[in-house]
């Protein structure tokens, strides 16, 4: 309909059917104008001209063996006009749904383009390319669109695609390059296993602790839910930027189950960054509030803090700050215990008392969760804003606490492997670079690779780098790239679904400014998967680790165990929980681990462990 194969043709068959039905040549046909392939576009050019257009019609007319008058000459130019007329009107209409969509990729409100163009019906046509150009117009009255005829497109073309093909090769190993250290071998993930190993031993042993990176924090956390628990429990739950408190009624007999009503309320940078005394005045402010919204101002009830930092414990209600993590830095907390400035806190208030019966870490508040649904889970796992574990540790092997009868709840605090240096073969420098400008430089470096806080930090490091290099972004960098934490791991999360097509990951980029194509975009896609996968991959290595401790502990040929799981990362990220579980199964093939994904860990949890502690506490006063 639109080619100059065709368009000759097409007036062909209008002038043999108008001559049939005698509107034409006086009804005569000739051998010629029967003829296939005899009417060729290139006379449809020449019949419209401008000036010769008519005594051009008159010469093809009679060379085809007709005898045409003035009135047929007419005829066969209008013919003309009408059918190329239609094909450049199609040609335009097809071309401005090829320039939407373009528009519509880029999310731009004007579109400015270029169509570059070849042809002989464009060029040589002496009314085609006006009426392409205007039709394409007409139909996008909102786009800016030039038309650049072509100096021999196929051949300059060949070579100029050719060319392209090259820089796109050599650019693609560069960027593989680059990407190399980050992609771990079956044999490095055993290796981290084994590190992992090693750094557990000196945690739980007393003449090795003190220089141990990974802490195994005795929890004094021995009995996970039995189902006798009963009672009505609040719960503080601190451990990254919002804080909630929650009134859980746990339930036992015939209407077993937990309920519960909370609240969030948020911590202010100033309040995580300033006093000590700030930042528990404003927790108990926030009790204050709640208490109140649940019409419970004066009730005193048992309390289980869950507080998500590396605190060393001694007793279940004490819990001693090591250090702040996740962007904490409250002075005169560090060393000292929380459950002690907490209750200072409340006494400053003088308007309610509470029973603060344990301190909780949010890992074993989510091994607890899980506990109460499934008895097979001793082992809890965040991967989060930040990451950690804790798993039932025989007593013998926790040398920091008198005793070798039954199990306790270890918190490992794992964020820290690494700190000895035993990860500095594989990090890489996006890693050191990340790690440089955070917080804590130098501490929490597992933690680093694997948690949510600092994943979309590294992509947005290599997407600099090769943009520097001019392999993506066409080496333009924004300064909304160069800003420290614009790259949120939220972001890798909705790039890697595999619902979402290149155009939103494209208009994800450009609420970050960055101007992409969809070649970029599958350049960004790819950096996300493997910083996700190595995180996974890393994170499996550590579980890992953890279960065949257990299962060796315990003696056992083979271990079916749950792992109690919470946390941003691996509750949202559309990989990440399927890359953890394929790693423990072949890093640990004689165990049989079961992630379950934990309901409010952090919060329900805290309870347990409370419910757990006054059911112990009234059997002993009994």
């Amino acid at each position: 309909m639109i080619s100059g194969m065709y368009m000759g043709e097409l007036v062909r068959l209008i002038l043999v059917k108008m001559a049939k039905e005698g509107l034409l040549f006086g009804g005569r046909l000739t051998p010629d104008l029967l003829t296939t392939g005899h009417f060729e576009t290139r006379f449809v050019s020449a019949i419209e001209k401008e000036k010769e257009g008519l005594q051009k019609a008159h010469e093809i007319l009679s060379k085809l063996g007709l005898e045409p008058s003035q009135e047929d000459c007419l005829a066969t130019l209008r013919i003309c006009q009408i059918v190329s007329t239609r094909s450049a009107s199609l040609c335009g209409a097809t071309l401005a749904a090829v320039l939407r969509r373009i528009k519509d990729n880029k999310g731009v409100e004007r579109l400015r383009s270029t169509v570059g163009v070849d042809g002989s019906v464009y060029k040589k046509h002496p009314h085609f390319a006006r009426l392409l150009h205007k039709t394409v117009r007409k139909l996008l009255p909102d786009c800016e669109i030039r038309f650049i005829r072509s100096e021999d497109g196929s051949g300059k073309g060949a070579a100029m695609v050719t060319a392209v093909a090259y820089r796109l090769a050599a650019q693609h190993k560069a960027r593989q390059k680059i990407l190399e250290p980050l992609k771990l071998s079956h044999e490095q993930l055993l290796e981290v296993k084994e590190r992992m190993r090693i750094e557990m031993e000196k945690g739980l042993g007393k003449e090795t602790h003190a220089e141990a990176t990974v802490k195994m924090l005795p929890t004094y956390v021995c009995s996970t839910p039995d189902g006798t628990e009963k009672g009505d429990f609040l719960a503080l739950d601190l451990g990254g930027t919002n804080f909630r408190v929650l009134l859980v009624r746990v339930r036992n007999g015939m209407r077993r189950g937990v309920e519960m009503h909370n609240k969030i309320y948020s911590i202010p940078v100033e309040i995580m960054q300033g006093t000590g005394e700030e930042l528990f005045d404003h927790i108990v402010h926030c009790i204050s509030d709640f208490l109140e919204y649940m019409g419970m101002k004066g009730v005193s009830l048992p309390l289980g803090f869950t507080f998500s930092f590396p605190c060393q414990q001694n007793n279940l209600d004490e819990g001693i700050l090591l250090k702040w993590t996740k962007g904490f830095k409250a002075t005169g907390c560090e060393g000292e215990d929380v459950v002690g400035l907490l209750k200072e806190a409340i006494h400053r208030r003088e308007e309610f008392d509470l029973d603060v019966v344990a301190v909780v870490n949010d890992t074993v508040g989510t091994m607890m969760t899980c506990g109460y649904e499934d008895p097979y889970c001793e082992v809890g796992l965040i991967v989060g804003t930040g990451s950690n574990a804790c798993y039932m540790e025989e007593m013998r092997n926790v040398e920091l606490v008198e005793g070798d009868e039954g199990r306790m709840c270890v918190n490992m605090e794992w964020g820290a492997f690494g700190d000895s240096g035993c990860l500095d073969d594989i990090r890489t420098e996006f890693d050191l670079a990340v790690d440089e400008l955070s917080l804590n430089p130098g501490k929490q470096r597992y933690e680093k690779m694997i948690s949510g806080m600092y994943l979309g930090e590294i992509v947005r490091n290599i997407l600099m780098d090769f943009t520097k290099r001019g392999l993506l972004f066409r080496g333009r960098i924004s300064e909304r790239l160069k800003t420290r934490g614009i790259f949120e791991t939220k972001f890798l999360s909705q790039i890697e679904s595999d619902c979402l097509a290149l155009l939103q990951v494209r208009s994800i980029l450009q609420h970050l400014g960055l101007e992409s194509t969809c070649d970029d975009s599958i350049i960004v896609k790819e950096v996300c998967t493997v910083v996700a996968r190595r995180a996974a991959q890393l994170c499996g290595a550590g579980m890992a680790a953890v279960v065949d401790k257990i299962r060796e502990n315990r003696g056992l040929d083979f271990l079916k165990i749950t792992v109690g799981v919470d946390g941003t990362l691996y509750k949202l990220h559309p990989h990440f929980s399927t890359v953890l579980q394929e790693t423990v199964k072949q890093l640990s093939p004689k165990c049989e681990v079961t992630f379950l994904q934990s309901e409010d860990g952090s919060g329900k949890g805290a309870a347990l462990i409370t419910a757990v502690a006054c059911r112990i506490r009234e059997a002993g006063q009994r």
